[in-house]
C-alpha cells in the first residue's frame, strides 16, 4: 500500500468528479472521527466509499474534546464497565499499533481529600482500572496505580495548596491531538481508496420505491452541485444528527442531546508540575493536562441548544472553571493568563435524565429509513468499534457479502516506521537543520511521513523556518496542510491542522498574513483572497474574545455568530 494520496486542490477536483460518476456502496455524511472512522472501517473491507463534510475535518466535537485516549474513571462509578472496557481496549490498540505517533500516555494524580475512607475507595476503583486495562493487553501494561503521600504528591506537582489533599494516588492514561488524529483517520480511509471530500454538504437525499439510494451534495466552495448514488448512506453527523434525520424525512431511532464543554488553555509555567491532574466537582470532572508548552484546563457540562457550528464559551463558563483549579492551586489562575479558550459539544444520547452529566456515553447504531444507518453516542476514545458496529448495519444492506472489521491491525499513517524513525531522529534533526526538539515535534504529529513534509522545504528553505507568532510549527506544515491535508481555508490551518488559535495569546492573528501568503500559490489566492481570509480571522478570532465577556449562553451566542463564516463567505462568492 502507497503513502498516503496527496488532498490538494488537484486532488480534490478529482473527488468531485469521482462523486458524480461513479456508484459507491457507502456514503457517510459526517468528516467527525466517527464518519472518519466509518470510512475507513468500510474502506479496509472493501466497499466502495464516499465522505462528505459539510465544513471542515473534525471542525466539531472532534477538535474540541479534552483531547484524552482514556477509559474514562467517573463510568465505574456509573458501574458501566462495559464502556470502560472497551475504551481502555482501544487505548492500547492506539498507544501500542494503531496510532503511538499520535497517541501517548500521560500520567495523572487523583488527589485524595479524606483521610480514612477515600484511599480504599479509589484504591479498588483503580485497580479495576488497571485490570480491565491489563486484560488482554497487546504488550507491557501502563504503569501500575502508586500511592503517595501528601509530601510525594506535591513533588510531582508543587502548584498543589498544602491543604487542597492529604495524599495522592497516581494513575496512567493517555492523551492525542484530536483534531490530527481525526484528520488522520480520513487520510488513512483515502489511503485504502476511499473518495474524502470536505466543504461537501448534503443538500438533500434521492429516494427510489421509498428507499434512500444517495445525495444531492454541494461544493460549499464553489456551488456546484452532484448527485450520489449510494446503496447505503450512514448518518455519522454528531450533535447534527437529528437535522440530518429530518432532511432524510421520518422519525429517527434515536435523538441526540448537546453537552457544552469548555476548556482553558494556559501557558506551561502558570503551573508547576509534572503530571495531568483529575479533580471531581459537583457538575463533571475537571482535568489539568499538560499540553506541549502549555497546560488545557476542563471541562464544563451544561446543556445547549443554540449554534451547534460555533458553541461559544461565555465568562460564566470560564469563571466555573477557574473557579474550580483555584480551590486546589496554590498560586490561582487569572483570566490574564489565559492563551486560548474553546467550546466543543458532546452528542449524547438521549434519555430519560435531563442532567447532560448522567446521560449515557455509550454508542447507539440504527437504521431510521430504508437505505440509511445512523450511528451517534458514544466517546472519542471508542470511535474504532462504533465504526465497525455501524458498517456491520451497512452489510446488511448492500448487495454482496462484506468480511468483518480489519481495522484493529490496520495502522493510520504515519505509524508504519514511526519507531525505527525515532530511534534516527538526531540524524533527521542534522539533514534538515531544525533541532532535535523540531524533529521530535514533527515526529509526534506526523509520523513516518515526517521526511516528506519535509521535503516541501528542498527546494526552498525558508519553509523550515518558524511561523511567526507561533515558534512551535514550522512554515512548511502550513503549506503540508494545503497540498496534503485538504486545508481550504485559513481556519482550517490554524485552528486544526495546527493549533495556533488556542495555543497563542494572539490566537492565530499574528500569524495569519504569513500563513495566508504561504499558501497562496497552492490555493490559488490572489491578494484580494488573502487579505479576506486574513479579515475573516481576525474577525472570528474577535468574535470568540468577546463572546468569553458575555454573561450567559445566550449572549455569548449571539456576539459569536455575528462574525463571518469563510465557508459561507465561499458560497456566496461562488454564487453572485
Amino acid at each position: 500500500m502507497s503513502a498516503v494520496p496527496p488532498m490538494g486542490p488537484e486532488a480534490r477536483a478529482a473527488a468531485w468528479a469521482a462523486l458524480a460518476a461513479e456508484e459507491f456502496e457507502v456514503l457517510v455524511v459526517g468528516g467527525g472521527v466517527t464518519g472518519a472512522g466509518v470510512a475507513l472501517d468500510a474502506a479496509t473491507r472493501g466497499l466502495r466509499t464516499a465522505l462528505v463534510e459539510a465544513r471542515d475535518f473534525a471542525s466539531g466535537t472532534s477538535s474540541r474534546s479534552s483531547k484524552l485516549f482514556h477509559g474514562g474513571l467517573r463510568y465505574l462509578e456509573q458501574f458501566d464497565f462495559g464502556l470502560v472496557r472497551e475504551a481502555l481496549h482501544e487505548r492500547d490498540l492506539a498507544v501500542n499499533r494503531i496510532s503511538p505517533h499520535l497517541v501517548k500516555p500521560l500520567p495523572f494524580l487523583y488527589p485524595l481529600t479524606h483521610r480514612v475512607w477515600e484511599r480504599p475507595y479509589v484504591t479498588a476503583g483503580l485497580a479495576l482500572y488497571d485490570g480491565l486495562a491489563r486484560f488482554g493487553a497487546l504488550s507491557e501494561p501502563m504503569p501500575s496505580q502508586k500511592h503517595l503521600s501528601r509530601t510525594g504528591a506535591r513533588k510531582l506537582f508543587p502548584a498543589l495548596k498544602p491543604d487542597a489533599l492529604v495524599g495522592a494516588v497516581r494513575y496512567y492514561d493517555a492523551q492525542a491531538d484530536d483534531a490530527r488524529h481525526t484528520l488522520t483517520v480520513a487520510l488513512t480511509a483515502a489511503k485504502y481508496g476511499a473518495t474524502v471530500l470536505n466543504s461537501a454538504e448534503v443538500v438533500s437525499f434521492t429516494r427510489v420505491g421509498g428507499r434512500v439510494v444517495g445525495a444531492r451534495v454541494r461544493d460549499v466552495e464553489t456551488g456546484q452541485e452532484v448527485d450520489v448514488r449510494s446503496q447505503v448512506v450512514v448518518n455519522a453527523t454528531g450533535v447534527w444528527t437529528d437535522d440530518l434525520q429530518t432532511l432524510v424525512g421520518g422519525r429517527g431511532r434515536f435523538h441526540v442531546r448537546a453537552s457544552k464543554g469548555v476548556h482553558i488553555v494556559v501557558p506551561r509555567d502558570r503551573i508547576n508540575g509534572e503530571t495531568g491532574l483529575i479533580l471531581k466537582t459537583e457538575k463533571s470532572v475537571l482535568f489539568v493536562i499538560p499540553w506541549g508548552s502549555h497546560w488545557i484546563v476542563g471541562t464544563t457540562d451544561t446543556d445547549w441548544d443554540l449554534d451547534k457550528a460555533h458553541p461559544a464559551a461565555s465568562k460564566a463558563d470560564i469563571d466555573y472553571i477557574l473557579e474550580h483549579v483555584n480551590k486546589v492551586l496554590a498560586t490561582p489562575l487569572t483570566h490574564e493568563d489565559i492563551s486560548g479558550v474553546y467550546a466543543g459539544l458532546r452528542p449524547l444520547l438521549s434519555g430519560e435524565s435531563e442532567d447532560t452529566s448522567q446521560l449515557s456515553r455509550e454508542h447507539a447504531v440504527a437504521r431510521p429509513s430504508p437505505g440509511v444507518i445512523s450511528v451517534a453516542g458514544g466517546k472519542y476514545t471508542t470511535y474504532r468499534p462504533m465504526a465497525a458496529d455501524a458498517v456491520d448495519a451497512v452489510a446488511e444492506d448492500v448487495t454482496r457479502a462484506v468480511p468483518a472489521s480489519v481495522t484493529e491491525d490496520i495502522p493510520l499513517v504515519g505509524a508504519e516506521g514511526y519507531h525505527a524513525m525515532v530511534n534516527s531522529l538526531d540524524r533527521l534533526a542534522e539533514q534538515w537543520g531544525i533541532g532535535a526538539y523540531r524533529a521530535e515535534h514533527l515526529l509526534n504529529r506526523y509520523g513516518s511521513l515526517t521526511p516528506d513534509v519535509l521535503a516541501l522545504a528542498a527546494d526552498d528553505r525558508s519553509l523550515l523556518q518558524a511561523v511567526p507568532g507561533a515558534e512551535e510549527y514550522l512554515m512548511v506544515e502550513m503549506v503540508w496542510g494545503a497540498t496534503h491535508e485538504g486545508a481550504l481555508h485559513l481556519d482550517d490551518l490554524l485552528a486544526r491542522r495546527t493549533r495556533i488559535s488556542i495555543e497563542t495569546p494572539h490566537r492565530g492573528t499574528e500569524s495569519a498574513q504569513a500563513v495566508a501568503e504561504a499558501v497562496a500559490g497552492v490555493l490559488g489566492w490572489d491578494d484580494e483572497r488573502v487579505a479576506n481570509e486574513v479579515a475573516a480571522y481576525a474577525a472570528r478570532v474577535e468574535a470568540e474574545r468577546r463572546s468569553q465577556t458575555e454573561a450567559d449562553d445566550q449572549a455569548a451566542d449571539a456576539v459569536r455568530v455575528a462574525a463571518p463564516d469563510t465557508r459561507a463567505v465561499a458560497v456566496g462568492r461562488a454564487l453572485v
